[in-house]
């Protein structure tokens, strides 16, 4: 009678061991392409990711670089300092969207330009994302008339 307690007990466990490793490999499975890095533009040109790899780049608008087509397309720089790399977006631009002023774009880097699929602008004249500031900051480019210094 012990030893099939035992017996059951170690089925038991090796079940909830086995339905653990799956569920965790399912749900990284599904997490692939929702998972998003965030990248500067000294870093985007220091290693270029991959034409497929989706990521996020942000820092400041470029002064002088919006360059608005007859269509929808808009072209742009974005900046970290010493580096900037060319944005393509195809869409409406958020109302705050303007040069020096801090934004994040989703999409992928192909041939040398940031093909954007969505741009998002700071929400008041006070935010930034972290990630940008951060980056801004170790390139000591931040602006030093900006409140969170």
């Amino acid at each position: 009678m012990k030893s099939l307690k035992k017996t059951r007990r170690i089925q038991v466990f090796a079940v909830a061991a086995v339905a653990l490793a799956l569920s965790t490999a399912l749900i990284g499975y599904a997490m692939r392409d929702g998972i998003n890095f965030f990248r500067s533009p000294s870093e985007v040109l220091a290693e270029p990711p991959h034409e497929n790899e989706v990521f996020r780049i942000g820092g400041l608008v470029e002064e002088g670089s919006i360059i608005r087509g007859q269509s929808d397309t808009i072209v742009f720089r974005v900046t970290d300092g010493p580096a900037s790399v060319e944005v393509r977006y195809r869409g409406i631009l958020p109302d705050l969207f303007s040069e020096n002023e801090g934004m994040v774009g989703t999409g992928r880097f192909i041939n040398g330009v940031f093909e954007a699929q969505e741009i998002l602008a700071k929400h008041d004249e006070t935010y930034m994302p972290r990630e940008v500031m951060e980056a801004l900051k170790a390139q000591e480019h931040w602006r030093a008339d900006d409140p969170e210094n």
